[in-house]
């Protein structure tokens, strides 16, 4: 039994929940307030979903607007003129050709070595000893001299009336004949005619004449060739005795 106001035993605690969780939130002290809950403003909600609603708008007015934009380039829409036409090319020259990678090795040529001159009529030319010079040519002649001493020729004569020069230190014999020969277009060959001299020269000029240092001697040189024959050439002899090359005058 228990004494007149005592709490029993099984009696609970004050202010002690008998059954069941503890209550939602801290635990209230005996004798304290709750506070009430806080109250939003009314006009927060509304004016939140003004502002979200213009955002929304404003947004898809803008993406429409790319979308649907104007397709005119952006050079007329900002200026408002259309560019002007570019000019149609005239120039018909070809495009050049792409540069090679690579340049090609320059080709280097010697110099091709000069021809032997060529000398004609009235030239002067060295051959050996001497210096010649080719005065005329006559062709076509049938003999050499007069009416009691001449010389015929087989076909016809062609004159060649040459100067010797001689142009050394000492004085040298010129003959003529074995020293002067003349050709034709086919390639012939003709030795002069040292008889036809004779006849054909004043005092045998031209028949072993010594010519001093230098002196000079004209005369006459004869061919006998085949009648209508026409010489091409004449060729001076340097002599064997010499490193000099023959002298060749074109007729």
């Amino acid at each position: 039994m228990t004494a007149p106001g005592q709490p029993s035993q099984h009696q609970p605690y004050p202010n002690r929940p008998t059954a069941g969780p503890p209550p939602y939130g801290p635990a209230q002290m005996p004798g304290a307030t709750v506070p009430a809950p806080r109250k939003r403003p009314a006009w927060l909600v509304p004016t939140l979903l003004g502002v979200g609603a213009m955002v929304a708008i404003c947004c898809g007015i803008g993406i429409v607007g790319a979308l649907l934009g104007d397709s005119k380039p952006a050079s007329e829409s900002t200026s408002g003129k259309a560019p002007a036409a570019e000019p149609a090319r005239t120039d018909t020259t070809p495009e050049p050709a792409a540069a090679k990678t690579s340049a090609a090795p320059k080709k280097t040529t010697a110099p091709s070595p000069a021809g032997p001159k060529s000398y004609g009529v009235g030239d002067k030319v060295r051959g050996g000893d001497f210096e010649f010079t080719v005065n005329g040519v006559k062709c076509g002649i049938s003999q050499v001299g007069d009416s009691f001493l001449n010389h015929k020729a087989q076909g016809s004569f062609c004159r060649v009336n040459i100067t010797v020069k001689n142009v050394t230190k000492s004085a040298h014999l010129f003959h003529a004949d074995g020293t002067v020969t003349a050709e034709d277009a086919a390639g012939r060959t003709f030795d002069a005619d040292g008889e036809a001299a004779i006849y054909g020269n004043d005092d045998a000029k031209g028949f072993l004449d010594e010519i001093n240092p230098g002196n000079s001697v004209r005369a006459n040189v004869f061919f006998d060739v085949p009648k209508g024959t026409k010489l091409k050439t004449v060729t001076f002899d340097a002599g064997l005795f010499t490193f000099a090359a023959d002298a060749v005058v074109t007729l």
